[in-house]
């Protein structure tokens, strides 16, 4: 089978997949994010609630430029937040802040995926970056060595999106749990939160799938200089 057909047969599954979340979760956010919460309190107001009522005092509010750029800064201990979020007293805005402070809820706990997808942050930075660059230049001068050395380092970057999987379902399980706890948010409030939130999952999963195919590719590429 040609190359090229072998990856698009390979990689058109999680293309879609792909293609599909970033769909669902640009609709769920766009409709949500127009729905006022009945408390009218915005990402910040709830962000500050949210972080006194688990005792994360210590973690920093600060902002962040872009759109849906939301995130928490295990190293800082800083939740930042996008001006869309912090300042709209929308329901998606609880949504999306309730997940970043799970996983700050997450840190202060110690969860087990979260450390180990911290401790995979460099070696996948590293893997992703270096493991096209020994692949290609092992097909180049047609090395197998190289190839499967980048084929290794490509393989904990698959690794880290394995381990962000039940790291970030875990956050989106405590926000839920969170806002109903403070009184946030109604039942029908909570339907457009998880919405929301179940979109944004989706997102990690394509995300995994798309590096499963990756791999999957070099590897057969790999076993193919083999012959």
């Amino acid at each position: 089978m040609p190359t090229l057909l072998l990856y698009f047969v390979l990689a058109a599954p999680a293309i879609f997949v792909m293609l599909y979340a970033q769909r669902k979760m640009r609709s769920a956010y766009s409709k949500y994010s127009k729905v006022a919460n009945r408390r009218g309190i915005t990402g910040l107001e709830a962000a500050q609630m949210l972080l006194r009522a688990n005792g994360l005092v210590h973690v920093r509010l600060e902002g962040t430029r872009g759109n849906l750029t939301d995130h928490y800064d295990p190293r800082r201990r800083v939740l930042r937040l996008s001006r869309g979020v912090s300042a709209t007293p929308s329901v998606a805005a609880l949504g999306i802040v309730a997940h970043e402070v799970g996983h700050a809820v997450q840190h202060s706990l110690g969860y087990a995926p979260m450390r180990v997808r911290s401790a995979l942050v460099p070696v996948a930075n590293l893997g992703s970056r270096l493991g096209f660059i020994f692949f290609f230049l092992g097909i180049i001068i047609y090395s197998a060595n190289l190839v499967w050395i980048g084929v290794g380092l490509f393989g904990a970057a698959v690794a880290f999106s394995l381990v962000t999987l039940p790291v970030e379902y875990d956050a989106s399980n405590r926000a839920r749990r969170m806002l109903q706890g403070a009184g946030l948010v109604s039942e029908a409030e909570l339907e457009g939160v998880s919405s929301v939130l179940s979109a944004a999952a989706l997102t990690y999963v394509a995300a995994l799938l798309q590096a499963v195919a990756n791999l999957l590719f070099f590897v057969l590429i790999a076993l193919g200089m083999r012959r």
